[in-house]
């Protein structure tokens, strides 16, 4: 039995194509189903719908063969006995540092101001902000890092941006690129081998249909 790891939302949605394109169909709509473990129409394969961030986990520790992961959530756990193959270029969004509208963040930082800064980022904020010289104290929030700013809890966030309306909404603007974001295909990497006659044709399916979409 080949098992997958999939979060509900836009990953879910986005990855539902390339799981068509290998011939693999949930018989349960995930976003309607109160199931966390989806047969599909075929005997060897299922599906297990956990949260975004614990995907990684899931596969590094063989519960799952497979998992659909965002960078930024591999670059968090730090990809510990994963074979990433494969960037599916999905669910694309950018890493950003934003601020108040207003606030004079390049000021702040040619003057060695020390920033507090929201996030629930913090491997990758920590590592941005010391390559960059910074002296920062981080603050760790699960949700709405638009309000620490606007409260002042802090003086910026680390966050996903995806069209930007949610910052603007909220008079925030992004003003530091930090990288970009997809998701990536991962694979156990004892699974790798000890069933590769099974997993290499849905790498094979996933890796054609990413092709064909550029």
């Amino acid at each position: 039995m080949i098992t997958i790891a999939l979060s509900k939302g836009r990953i879910f949605e986005e990855t539902a194509p390339l799981l068509a394109a290998a011939g693999i169909h949930a018989d349960e709509e995930p976003g309607s189903s109160r199931k966390l473990i989806l047969e599909t129409n075929r005997d060897d394969v299922r599906l297990i719908i956990v949260r975004a961030s614990d995907v990684p986990t899931y596969v590094q520790y063989g519960a799952a063969d497979i998992g659909i992961a965002g960078k930024d959530v591999l670059d968090e756990h730090g990809g510990t006995g994963l074979y990433q193959p494969l960037d599916l270029q999905i669910a694309k969004c950018k890493m950003m540092v934003a601020v108040r509208e207003g606030f004079d963040y390049q000021a702040c930082i040619s003057q060695g101001a020390r920033l507090k800064v929201v996030t629930k980022y913090v491997k990758t904020a920590r590592e941005h902000f010391a390559q960059k010289g910074m002296h920062v104290d981080l603050i760790k929030l699960y949700g709405s890092m638009e309000l620490g700013p606007l409260v002042g809890l802090a003086d910026a966030i680390v966050d996903l941006v995806s069209t930007g309306g949610t910052l603007r909404a909220n008079k925030l603007e992004a003003v530091e690129h930090i990288g970009d974001i997809s998701s990536r295909l991962i694979i156990n990497q004892a699974s790798m081998k000890l069933n590769r006659e099974k997993l290499q044709p849905i790498l094979g399916a996933f890796s054609d249909a990413v092709a064909g979409a550029k």
